[in-house]
């Protein structure tokens, strides 16, 4: 089981990320924190002091076609927010 699956990195995520020192990650749903924790601290070498996780339901999408309306739902994940120690970071593009 991959624990991380991805970095998300939008507006919202990178605002928290400069002003409060924490990190979001798309995670696997069967993760529980003590798993997602020592992932993250083995994967970075960083010090976690807190983590929040929350499922995010898929959004509803409809589109038009030739025939007629389709409509269906993007799938659900699991989002983990990282608080981490002062003065440590994660650099995302260190591992690529």
């Amino acid at each position: 089981m991959e624990i991380l699956q991805k970095p998300i990195l939008t507006e919202k995520a990178s605002a928290l990320t400069e002003k409060a020192n924490r990190f979001t990650f798309r995670v696997d749903h069967r993760a529980n924190k003590l798993q997602i924790k020592a992932a993250i601290e083995k994967m970075y070498g960083v010090n976690i002091v807190a983590l929040n996780t929350m499922v995010v339901d898929g959004k509803a999408k409809s589109r038009n076609t030739k025939g007629g309306l389709v409509s269906g739902r993007s799938p659900k994940y699991k989002k983990a927010i990282v608080t981490l120690k002062d003065g440590e970071t994660i650099d995302y593009y260190a591992n690529i």
